[in-house]
């Protein structure tokens, strides 16, 4: 073990020690940290996104610091502790890469990443009781990540489309079939048109080799960022968005979009 690490987990034993660590601390459980981890991540995504060195090494510390804390809950009520978390995915990693730790063969990434999907599933299959496709998907993915996780089970049952065209043309199929569920009024129906909308458009960034969490994130930075330069525009000239017709806004935002070229 690294002295690095030694340290981390001495820092985490005082704080959850019963007598003279933190309050706070003492008192999480696995079910009050999980918000905590989840959090952490998407700040370790956030700083990958904007490509901050320092911050991702210190959000990578901020998540590692959650897989300590949980094992560490775990290690005091006699389950589990680190070394047993990172044995356990030393384990799975060797298992799942027999090309590199054993004698398989695989060609390319594609097929790397269809024996991963075979190794998972007769994983899923020796645990019994989820030897479905699609079984093991959690809930608890981001909606857009869930559905293409799915699209990528279904796949590797053959079940998909053969070219990304294919699904585009299933995109368009879904606006349509939205269009009618607007003009027929039903809110039920509009929103069960829309949820399909995005579920193909979800298999679309998976054909495209695109994540369509970090695509969303990427397109919602980019409105952000032209929309403060139309507020700060409009507030240079002692206007107020809120006040401004629909063609004023309209200028506004084509010279954000000119400015951030």
């Amino acid at each position: 073990m690294s002295a690095a690490l030694g340290r981390l987990l001495a820092v985490m034993a005082r704080l959850r020690d019963p007598e003279r660590g933190c309050p706070w601390d003492r008192e999480q459980t696995w079910a009050s940290i999980a918000p905590h981890t989840i959090e952490e991540a998407y700040e370790v995504a956030d700083a990958v996104e904007r490509g901050d060195p320092d911050s991702v090494r210190d959000e990578l510390g901020d998540l590692l610091f959650q897989v300590v804390f949980q094992a560490r809950i775990a290690g005091e009520q006699g389950l589990f502790d680190f070394d047993d978390v990172a044995d356990s995915i030393s384990e799975k990693l060797e298992r799942r890469h027999p090309h590199v730790f054993g004698d398989e063969t695989v060609t390319d990434a594609e097929a790397q990443a269809r024996a991963w999907e075979r190794h998972k599933s007769a994983e899923r299959e020796a645990k019994g009781g989820q030897a479905g496709v699609l079984d093991g998907v959690t809930l608890g993915l981001p909606a857009l990540t869930r559905a293409a996780k799915l699209g990528r089970r279904a796949a590797g049952a053959g079940f998909d489309w053969q070219t990304p065209r294919g699904v585009l043309d299933k995109v368009r199929e879904e606006v349509g079939e939205l269009e009618e569920a607007v003009a027929a009024g039903s809110a039920s129906q509009m929103r069960e048109e829309l949820g399909d909308l995005l579920f193909s458009v979800a298999q679309l960034a998976r054909h495209l080799g695109v994540d369509p969490e970090g695509a969303l994130r990427e397109a919602g930075g980019k409105f952000e960022q032209r929309f403060r330069t139309m507020e700060a525009r409009a507030t240079a000239e002692g206007r107020i968005l809120a006040g401004l017709s629909a063609a004023e806004l309209e200028d506004l935002w084509l010279e954000a979009k000119r400015q951030a070229r």
